[in-house]
C-alpha cells in the first residue's frame, strides 16, 4: 500500500466541517465523486463495523468497502480501516480481490487555520488504484468544501 494525502482548507469552524463531512445527507452528497450514490452503514463510533456502499455500476448491486472505525476524536480526526469489500451485495473479506483492499487506513484530521479549517486526508492505496484517487480526492474534498462554506 502506498500512502496518498490530500487537503484542503474550507472557510467554516471545525464543528461544521466535521459534521458537513460525517452526517449522513451531506456524505451523500461530498462522495459521490467515488461511486454517485454513496452512502455508509453504520455509527461513527470508536470500532464500530461501517459498510461503505453505493450501487455497483456495472451490476446494479449494493457494492462498497467493510471497515471498522479505528478512532474518533470529534472536531479533530477520525480514522476507518477496511477489512474487505461488498460484492453484489456480500461481505467478502477473504478473497483476491478483497484483499487488494486491505489492509487499508483512510484517516482524516481537522487544524484550525486564519483561513478556517484545514481538512487532511492521509488515505492507504494500492498502486494500481493510485491514480484513480488522484483524481476523485480532490473533486470530492471540494464538493466537502463547497457543502461546508454554503450558508
Amino acid at each position: 500500500m502506498e500512502k496518498l494525502e490530500f487537503s484542503i482548507v474550507i472557510d467554516a469552524p471545525r464543528e461544521k466541517v466535521w459534521h458537513t463531512m460525517l452526517d449522513d445527507q451531506t456524505y451523500r452528497e461530498w462522495t459521490k465523486a467515488f461511486m454517485p450514490g454513496s452512502y455508509y452503514k453504520g455509527e461513527w463510533r470508536e470500532g464500530a463495523k461501517m459498510l461503505f456502499l453505493g450501487p455497483d455500476p456495472e451490476t446494479g448491486k449494493e457494492g462498497g468497502m467493510v471497515s471498522r472505525v479505528k478512532a474518533v476524536k470529534p472536531y479533530d480526526c477520525v480514522s476507518v480501516e477496511h477489512l474487505g469489500i461488498v460484492a453484489n451485495g456480500q461481505e467478502d473479506t477473504t478473497s483476491d480481490e478483497a484483499r487488494k483492499w486491505t489492509p487499508a487506513v483512510e484517516r482524516y484530521s481537522l487544524r484550525e487555520t486564519p483561513e478556517g479549517t484545514e481538512v487532511f486526508v492521509e488515505s492507504d492505496s494500492a498502486e494500481e488504484y493510485k491514480a484513480m484517487f488522484e483524481e476523485m480526492w480532490p473533486r470530492a474534498l471540494a464538493d466537502l468544501k463547497r457543502l461546508a462554506e454554503a450558508a
